[in-house]
């Protein structure tokens, strides 16, 4: 397997949020943590920071190649939880800090399978063959709407509280992250991003970029991608191939 990252501040912005991390595990297993900070000035770099790495250090410390699925699940639950509370104990003790947070989506790949945990908008998709498939469904206001029948996804499009996020890592004492596990196939990509990428709303123009062009430089071109869109947040990006 390969895997490839990058993060970019964009057009817009005049901090990067955004952090990233992709490494190898033991044996042949690899992972990735994406997350998109919240919050005042250096507050919402912070809680990325601390999420990833934090959740980054006890992956790479606890898998084992022997492990079994449940094992990969207490793994990646248990990481999620504790960097929650330590965000949030943060974010409580510094009245400069007060609001920060943080989404975080997160994959491990292993044995033709990937598990992955996201807590906020940050999104996980399986490409294979023509088929764009999102894995994780985000935490929003809009998506609460989408569910309820209440709006249509073009005006979830236009919405103005179209970027208010219903759950975030250091929001609150608690946190409930979502997890899936998907068999990957031959030549299966698993993208991970940022809202910097998937709030264009194209996932298909999203898929022909990596599917159409070399690996290795599938990331560049997504970022290139949503600053031609406009680049308006930051830009982050991951990517294994199977």
């Amino acid at each position: 397997m390969r895997f490839f990252s990058k993060t970019d501040i964009g057009k817009k912005r005049t901090e990067n949020q955004d952090r990233v991390w992709a490494g190898q595990l033991s044996g042949e297993a690899v992972a990735i943590v994406l997350c998109d900070g919240m919050g005042g000035e250096n507050a919402g770099s912070r809680a990325s920071q601390m999420t990833v790495d934090f959740v980054s250090e006890r992956i790479s410390e606890g898998f084992r190649a022997d492990v079994n699925r449940n094992t990969i699940r207490n793994l990646m639950v248990t990481s999620i939880v504790a960097a929650n509370a330590l965000v949030f104990d943060e974010a409580f003790s510094d009245v400069n800090k007060h609001g920060m947070g943080t989404t975080c989506v997160a994959v491990i790949v292993h044995n033709e399978r990937a598990y992955i945990i996201n807590v906020g908008d940050s999104r996980a998709y399986h490409i294979f063959g023509d088929n764009c498939q999102q894995i994780t469904k985000d935490h929003t206001y809009i998506r609460a709407l989408l569910d309820e029948g209440e709006i249509t996804p073009e005006e979830a499009r236009v919405h103005p509280n179209r970027n208010a996020i219903t759950r975030a890592i250091g929001a609150e004492a608690g946190i409930v992250p979502d997890y899936f596990e998907i068999d990957l196939h031959k030549d299966s990509i698993l993208l991970l991003c940022s809202d910097g990428l998937h709030s264009y709303g194209d996932d298909t123009a999203i898929a022909e970029i990596i599917v159409n062009n070399p690996r290795n430089k599938a990331c560049d071109l997504l970022v290139d991608y949503a600053l031609k869109k406009g680049g308006t947040d930051n830009i982050t990006v991951g990517l294994i191939v199977n």
